[in-house]
């Protein structure tokens, strides 16, 4: 297995020889072609020449975004108006030879360009198509515009999420989309794996709405057989206490967690309330969350008189649950973090070194592994295209006509 944080060499890939192309913008779409990327599929970029708007999206460094260099790595960036004939047409080569098409156009749009499944399956039978929209391909908002933002809305996300009178909140990074993207990246692999018993490919309908929904849990049984709506609790539980952040004497802060009894019996004594143990309503998570109140003055106050390390300490004494409250700077110094290799090294083009997130799980036969960063706009487009006799010559007519 290579070893933790590092770039490993040639090696087996579970997915080399895989082809994807990668027509979709923005977050969940690209993320899950990343995802594909990451175990040896060759993802094929394809952007208009004004770029993939996640090129400027977040911090950049010297007009570079970062978090392009994160979502776009192990890719090739080629630029491609579908919009046009000779784009089209090209498109139908590529696709032809792909095993992925990943697109999050709103439904039609590629059928409007000739590109639809009929298209693409007709040259492609084993083709597997991912089409990741808000709303999905039918039903009455399947033309809206979607984003992430709205499937955190609308999922019952953020009805539950915040302080118990204070309004709905949103998370503030891509939650729906990044969740989507996991989804669909096993749904590709799912179509994928039918598709040796089947010999054909398939369409994946993928609408952001729905992921986040599933991960919602007893929401929606519960409401159905029940009538009732989980409240806003903040960072407090309704299934367990105590649960809670709570902030140390150096200011810094710990989350607690109580899920299993057992952990539950060991912190109260711990922060010295041994008698709530023998309290009749202490003998289940939901009875305990009733008397949240007296058990998290218990547990701040302890911990309020305590310095964060000493806390953790502790805790880990006494095998109780407990994790510092991070930043991404907390991140980068964690030893765990550093043992699991979570955060790799590369050398990029543009940037010279970077660190960002490694792949998201360790194989012990086929890691994975980050090959580069995020690609210029179009580094890759006079390979690619050359492999459908594009020539020198013809390139430049085509950025000439504004195709690529």
């Amino acid at each position: 297995m290579t070893a933790p944080g590092t770039l490993p060499g040639a090696g087996p890939d579970a997915l080399e020889g895989l082809r994807v192309l990668d027509a979709s913008t923005l977050f969940a779409g690209p993320l899950a072609a990343t995802l594909l990327g990451d175990h040896g599929a060759e993802v094929i970029k394809i952007e208009h020449p004004r770029g993939d708007p996640a090129r400027t999206h977040g911090v950049q460094r010297d007009g570079v975004g970062l978090w392009w260099k994160m979502l776009a790595r192990n890719k090739k960036s080629v630029t491609l108006v579908l919009s046009t004939p000779r784009g089209q047409e090209l498109f139908r080569e590529l696709a032809a030879d792909a095993d992925v098409v990943i697109e999050n156009f709103r439904p039609g749009t590629l059928e409007r360009w000739g590109l639809g499944w009929e298209e693409l399956s007709a040259r492609n039978p084993r083709l597997v198509l991912a089409r990741v929209t808000g709303f999905g391909q039918f039903g009455p908002y399947a033309s809206r515009p979607g984003f992430g933002t709205l499937a955190e809305a609308m999922s019952g996300f953020a009805a539950i999420t915040g302080e118990p009178d204070g309004p709905p909140t949103l998370p503030p990074f891509g939650l729906a989309d990044g969740v989507a993207a996991l989804t669909t990246a096993f749904g590709i692999m799912t179509a994928l794996r039918a598709r040796e018993t089947t010999g054909r490919g398939q369409v994946l309908d993928m609408a952001i709405i729905e992921p986040l929904l599933h991960l919602l849990g007893p929401q929606v049984i519960g409401y159905d057989q029940l009538g009732v709506l989980q409240p806003r609790t903040g960072n407090r539980s309704t299934n367990n206490a105590p649960r809670n952040t709570y902030r140390c004497a150096d200011g810094r802060w710990v989350a607690v967690s109580t899920s299993a009894q057992s952990i539950a019996e060991r912190v109260m004594r711990l922060v010295g309330a041994p008698e709530l143990i023998d309290e009749p309503w202490f003998a289940s998570g939901a009875s305990r969350a009733e008397h949240v109140e007296e058990l998290d003055a218990a547990v701040g106050a302890w911990i309020a008189a305590r310095d964060r390390d000493d806390v953790i300490e502790a805790f880990e004494k006494a095998e109780a649950a407990v994790a510092p409250i991070y930043t991404a700077a907390d991140v980068l110094a964690d030893p765990q973090y550093a043992a699991l290799g979570s955060i790799v090294r590369v050398d990029d083009e543009e940037l010279g070194p970077i660190r960002f997130q490694n792949v998201p799980f360790r194989l012990s036969e086929t890691p994975g592994r980050v090959r580069s960063a995020g690609p210029r706009l179009g580094r890759d487009t006079a390979e690619v295209l050359g492999r459908y006799g594009v020539d020198a010559a013809e390139l430049e007519r085509l950025r000439t006509e504004g195709v690529v």
